[in-house]
Formats: C-alpha cells, structure tokens, sequence
C-alpha cells in the first residue's frame, strides 16, 4: 500500500499496530508505570476502538490498566501532579463497559487529588508540587477531561464548574497579543524565566497544542445551555485563527517555538502539528468554525504525512521530530530539546488528529 492509497483512519490502525507489535501494554515507555505518556496513546487508541469497532484496540488499553490496578482499585501513581490524572480517561470508558467496580474505585482516587493538590492564590492548581505557583497549559488536558466526564458520570456537576475556572485562569494569565498562548505562568514571579507579569516568555508548541485540543473538546461536554458553551466556541475560533497564520506555507506544520519560524534552531515539531490539526479538524467537524477551514487541517495532515512519517519495508509506522518530555524554558531550551521517532507524545496525538481527519473527511 503506498501513501497515496492510505486514508486517514488506516493510518491511524497502522500507529497503533505497529506500537501494539512492538510492546505489550504495560511495557509502553516509560514501562510499568500509571503514566500520561501511555495515556495519551492510549486514548488515541480508544477513538481508533470507537470508530472500528475492532476488540483488539479496546483489549490492548484494557490490559494497560488491568496490570497497573489490582482487583481493589489500588494502584500506585503520582500525588503530586495533574499529569498523574490523564490516563483516568481510560478508567471511565471500561468502568462504563464492564460495570467492574474497580476502575471506579480507582478513578475515585484521581479525583480524589483534586481536594489535596497545590493551588495558587487565585485557585488554579499547580502543575505539579515541584513547579509551585505555576499553572501550566498542559495541566488543562491532564486534569480537565477526566474531571468533567468524572462528575458527569458519578454525579458532581460541580466539577464541571471548577474546571472551567481553571481554563479561565489560565487564559486570563497567558495569552499573547497575537492570539496565542504562553506556555504557562508562575504567580509568584519567582522563577528565572518569569516575565514581569510571571508569564512564560514562549509559546511553545506542545503546550498550545494541548490547550487548542482541550477547549475544542470541552464544548461538547458542556451541557447544552451551559453559560461557556458559547464563549468556550469563541475561544477556538480566535485561536484557530491565530494558528493558521504562524503554518507553515509550504509544509502546513508548526513550529517548536510556534511564532518564531526562521529563527536560530527552529524546526518543524510534530507532536505540535498533531494537536493543532486535531483542533482545527474537530472544530470543524463539531461545526465550531466553517467548512472553509478544513483545507487547514487537511493541509497540515497531509505534510506530516509527507514530511514526518516513515514505514519500512515490514511495514512500521515511524513518526520522527517529537520534542521529548518538557518543562518551561526559554527560547534556547525549547530549541534545544531533544527530539525522538514514535515518542508516545507524538504517536498519540497523531492517532488523534487522525481520527478526526477520517471523521471529518466524510463530510467535508
């Protein structure tokens, strides 16, 4: 099969299988460990189950969580990060398949940690207890899912409140002039890359990438007439228009540090374009913005396609120029990370946006 004859949904299937070949569930990077990492893979690999009904996808993230959670719902994770939350979305959709009552008792304990984790003055939470008064864009799409989909489900619609309070915390204190959002901000300004206003002085393209998914996301978990639906639709439509003028003409991908294309050491990062496309194609699909916009998602899938995916002759699906695990830095060090093929970061995202794509090309 050549790339022209592959659509977006059987490049999808080939991610995860070739990740499915190549590791047993547990053994994913970083092996045995309750991580966001797998997490993100993983619901990647949920909508793949979703859109193909196929069991081995839904076997595969099941048995992920079955050697991490014994039969009483324990299991170990981080306490003192939103990031440790992530991969309770995989809780909910097998508690809702297999009324097994521990993955309930166990994504109680991750929304139990909402009552003992750090918070800033104004209530946002930390990112994580080492990073203390920073709020950082990433901790919206590592808590705010579960979190909302955890009330809905256990009957705290409270929670729903809390999380779009969190967004608007985060909105209020990063965003740029142009449109986008900086990576995060620290309140008490303590920080060597704390602004004068505590902010982060990048944007960097993961994080805005997290940030884009999550809102378009959130909308449909509003309640219809819910006062953010609305506003919440605004928000993606100014980003989405903010993003589309930093692509790539040539490409249609992103940059590492979004809005400083052809500065020293910037590059084309693929986990980034992921997300970016995923958002754009969503809120299309959701019809959030107009079908005009498609041609930017589809533009920017196909130069990953092009330009960031290999498959060798057996058939393996490669995705190269993945930024590795980050912090908050500034220019050089963002530009400076190293990057890695198949990282889960960018293998995950790119199921995503796929999904999306293959949803969205039906109509569009």
């Amino acid at each position: 099969m050549t790339v022209k004859q592959r659509n977006a949904l059987d490049w999808a299937q080939l991610a995860c299988d070739t990740l499915m070949n190549q590791y047993e569930p547990v053994k994913l990077p970083p092996s045995d460990r309750w991580h966001y990492h797998q997490g993100v893979f993983l619901c990647g690999m949920h909508d793949v189950w979703e859109l193909t009904g196929e069991q081995k996808y839904f076997d595969y993230f099941k048995e992920y969580v079955d050697k991490l959670v014994d039969e009483e719902g324990n299991f170990y994770f981080a306490r003192s990060e939103l990031d440790a939350i992530q991969p309770g979305l995989l809780l909910l959709p097998l508690y809702k398949e297999t009324k097994d009552k521990r993955y309930k008792v166990a994504a109680a304990k991750l929304r139990n940690l909402l009552n003992t984790l750090n918070k800033t003055k104004e209530g946002g939470f930390w990112h994580k207890d080492k990073y203390p008064y920073q709020m950082w864009l990433d901790g919206l799409y590592m808590a705010g899912p579960f979190t909302i989909q955890y009330g809905q489900m256990f009957d705290e619609p409270e929670l729903t409140d809390l999380v779009m309070e969190q967004e608007r915390l985060m909105r209020k204190n990063t965003k740029k002039e142009n449109g986008l959002y900086y990576h995060g901000y620290d309140e008490s300004k303590q920080t060597p890359w704390a602004t004068e206003k505590g902010h982060a002085p990048e944007v960097w393209g993961r994080a805005l990438g997290w940030y884009s998914m999550v809102t378009a996301n959130f909308i449909e978990m509003l309640p219809e007439g819910h006062e953010k639906r609305d506003e919440l639709k605004q928000v993606v439509h100014e980003l989405i228009d903010a993003l589309i003028k930093f692509q790539d003409e040539e490409t249609g991908l992103w940059n590492q540090v979004v809005d400083k294309a052809g500065e020293e050491g910037n590059y084309l990062e693929s986990s980034c374009s992921c997300l970016f496309t995923y958002a754009i194609a969503k809120a299309v699909n959701k019809g959030y913005v107009d079908k005009s916009y498609w041609t930017y998602a589809e533009k920017a899938f196909k130069g990953l396609v092009e330009n960031k995916i290999e498959v060798d002759q057996k058939g393996n699906f490669t995705l190269h120029d993945i930024c590795i695990g980050t912090s908050i830095g500034t220019y050089d060090y963002y530009v400076n990370r190293e990057t890695s093929a198949n990282d889960l970061h960018g293998v995950g995202a790119f199921i995503l946006a796929s999904v999306q794509i293959a949803i969205g090309s039906e109509n569009n």
